[in-house]
């Protein structure tokens, strides 16, 4: 498959593709033992790829690798807050995905250590994440539930609780839900995760219920439906929304920086395919995690961001080269001759 992107225009242009962002996250997943065989995929949605992957002992799990921009945008910005943040030009789909692969691995690893049903994660880096395989089966693919309103509560109750910790998912749906055998409700997708602060919370909350109890009325036809609402039924106990934040793994200025970055490839309308200069920029990653984070550079990417960087300049320079000989052949003859001429060395004046 298609690794690197070439356009050949006035000048020669390369591009990274997400192919070769995959192979520099599984080389890093490989030298930390995280991830060092990989299986068939099981799942592919808009923004993402699922893939079934094992570690050094043999021990199943799961590679999540992000995907945004594989679509048109509004896809993306309809379960995306993006209201503020620093300016940041020349940004790419990389990028996005390697932030949305942070927040994801932060908020899961919150979720899971305040006993939460949610995948143990395991590992992340650039635009990936690894995490437990839970034995279960997507609530989507389920087609008969005899226990159809005891699940439906406990979904329920589980949304509920995650509100009450000061938490909304914002795309809880059967998408997003797997069903153990013994009828454990396991969430998982959590990049478009808001505060009970966020001041669209209530609308995202009434979402989240109207499409899993919508979902719950037409394919098990259960009788009795309830829609909690997040002012009146609601009730905070805890502030796990601070506390991820708090947690360095993913802080508000990272928030701020992907709702910004968001709302600006909206305007420009980019896609993976247009993405020529800035796509290295987040490739900068090492093998080795480090406190409160689990990118940092190495030497050997360092090198070929270099070089990227330097191909990006060289493409600038030669744009502004041709700008100024076309502008320079427009001119009349004794214009040209007269600025193609080398200037003569002026005498000092005493």
């Amino acid at each position: 498959r298609k690794v690197i992107h070439h356009e050949a225009k006035a000048y020669d242009g390369y591009s990274m593709k997400y192919q070769a962002y995959d192979f520099l996250a599984l080389r890093t997943f490989s030298k930390r033992g995280t991830t060092t065989g990989v299986g068939s995929r099981v799942g592919c949605g808009k923004e993402s790829d699922i893939i079934h992957v094992e570690d050094e002992n043999g021990t199943e799990a799961i590679l999540k690798l992000q995907r945004l921009g594989r679509c048109s945008f509004r896809s993306v910005a309809r379960n995306r807050d993006y209201k503020n943040g620093k300016d940041r030009r020349g940004a790419s789909w990389f990028y996005l995905s390697r932030l949305a692969a942070q927040k994801e691995f932060a908020f899961m690893k919150m979720l899971y250590d305040e006993g939460f049903p949610v995948p143990k994660p395991i590992d992340q880096n650039r635009h990936a994440v690894v995490m437990e395989y839970i034995n279960g089966v997507l609530l989507n693919n389920i087609q008969t539930m005899l226990e159809a309103q005891e699940v439906y509560e406990r979904a329920l109750k589980l949304m509920v609780k995650l509100a009450e910790h000061g938490l909304i998912h914002g795309d809880f749906n059967e998408f997003n839900i797997i069903i153990t055998e013994d009828l454990k409700v396991i969430m998982i997708d959590f990049p478009q995760m808001v505060s009970t602060d966020h001041p669209n919370a209530s609308e995202l909350f009434d979402r989240d219920v109207k499409n899993l109890t919508d979902f719950f009325l037409r394919r098990f036809r259960i009788p009795t439906p309830y829609y909690p609402k997040l002012e009146k039924d609601i009730t905070r106990t805890a502030a796990l929304d601070r506390l991820a934040m708090a947690s360095g793994h993913f802080t508000k200025k990272m928030q701020a920086e992907m709702d910004q970055l968001l709302k600006e490839q909206e305007r420009g309308g980019h896609t993976e395919e247009s993405d020529l200069e800035g796509d290295a920029e987040s490739a900068d990653e090492d093998e080795t995690p480090s406190e409160g984070s689990v990118d940092v550079p190495d030497d050997e990417d360092a090198t070929a961001v270099a070089k990227v960087h330097r191909t990006a300049e060289e493409i600038a320079a030669a744009k502004s080269k041709r700008r100024a000989e076309m502008r320079v052949l427009q001119r009349p003859t004794g214009d040209v001759e007269e600025e193609l001429a080398e200037p003569e060395e002026e005498e000092e004046e005493e």
